[in-house]
């Protein structure tokens, strides 16, 4: 089949490579515009579009797809991407992670007669957790399982029907990082299984979504990443593994800003101190013991500014002599 393709992120390229590795024929490749990046703030290709280039597909990277947009310059960026969709030949188009708004315009061109329309890879068990940061949301929630929906697109945000549902298993100490890693996978396996579907000439089994168990997945901020101690231990390890590796867990003590990327629920009786929120009580092996507002949390892993990341109980005894009167800032 003949795909036009729109992502941005490594999530979308390995669903763009399975898509090339199946046989299927990718015509043209959408993403957003290079971004400055790393320390050096130097213009970055997204990996959709370095993947393109080393399969030399024609690439375009319009800053909207909105042809009334205000602004001139982009109204004739999006107005040639129309022309452009308008004028190529194709049997499907898959967006992932693109990270601009697909107009009904543009939905109209995928649904031309004789075409399949436009399949969108969303990482969450659909209607639960539409919207920016599904993955995110789901650790934080304490969801015991996620998935990934192929939906057929419409101009609403998740909102369409979903024609192949796959479940996964959130693990125990499952981060955003390790989820989305194996939420990528499973997304590429099942874009490629619609898509020889369809190659085949068999129809899809369309399911419209529960309008009673609609969550919104809202965006990741970075005023979201300091840690609130007085929150229960079960709150705060989930909110450390929602949060790595964006934006990072971070919390204050002895004027430094340190960073925690994972941690756990100690077993019962490993940690029978108690402290105020916050509080270092003890060390483990490999981790440290902190006082939640309910409960006590085992941090694993941490980074102090400058640093790298190391062993929780490493990082924090080497801070001052004093480790026991260590105490983290609380939220305010």
């Amino acid at each position: 089949m003949k795909i036009v393709f729109a992502g941005t992120p490594e999530f979308a390229a390995q669903a763009m490579r399975a898509i090339y590795d199946a046989g299927h024929e990718i015509v043209l490749a959408l993403t957003q515009p290079d971004r400055r990046a790393g320390r050096g703030m130097h213009l970055q290709a997204s990996p959709v579009k370095e993947f393109a280039l080393e399969k030399n597909i024609p690439v375009i990277q319009p800053e909207t797809l909105k042809r009334n947009s205000v602004d001139p310059e982009k109204q004739v960026q999006a107005q040639e991407a129309y022309r452009q969709l308008s004028e190529i030949d194709f049997d499907a188009m898959v967006v992932v992670a693109y990270g601009l708004i697909l107009p009904q315009d543009v939905l109209d061109i995928s649904q031309r007669p004789g075409r399949h329309g436009s399949f969108n890879i969303h990482a969450s068990l659909l209607p639960r957790w539409r919207g920016a940061a599904p993955i995110q949301r789901a650790i934080e929630a304490g969801d015991l399982k996620t998935g990934i929906c192929i939906m057929q697109m419409d101009a609403g945000l998740d909102t369409g029907d979903t024609v192949l549902i796959s479940e996964l298993e959130i693990i125990p100490e499952e981060t955003s990082e390790t989820l989305h890693n194996r939420l990528a996978e499973l997304g590429a396996h099942s874009i490629v299984n619609v898509l020889n579907h369809l190659q085949l000439g068999k129809d899809l089994l369309r399911a419209p979504q529960e309008i009673n168990d609609i969550t919104y997945a809202e965006k990741i901020l970075k005023s979201e990443a300091e840690i609130d101690w007085s929150l229960s231990a079960p709150e705060i390890d989930r909110r450390i593994r929602a949060f790595n590796p964006f934006p990072g867990a971070t919390s204050n003590a002895q004027e430094l800003t340190m960073k925690f990327w994972s941690s756990r629920i100690p077993k019962v009786g490993a940690c029978n101190k108690t402290g105020l929120p916050g509080e270092l009580l003890g060390f483990s092996e490999d981790g440290a013991y902190i006082q939640c507002g309910d409960g006590v949390i085992e941090v694993l892993e941490m980074q102090k500014p400058g640093g790298k990341k190391m062993s929780a109980s490493l990082c924090l005894q080497s801070l001052d002599s004093n480790k026991q009167a260590l105490r983290f800032h609380t939220k305010e």
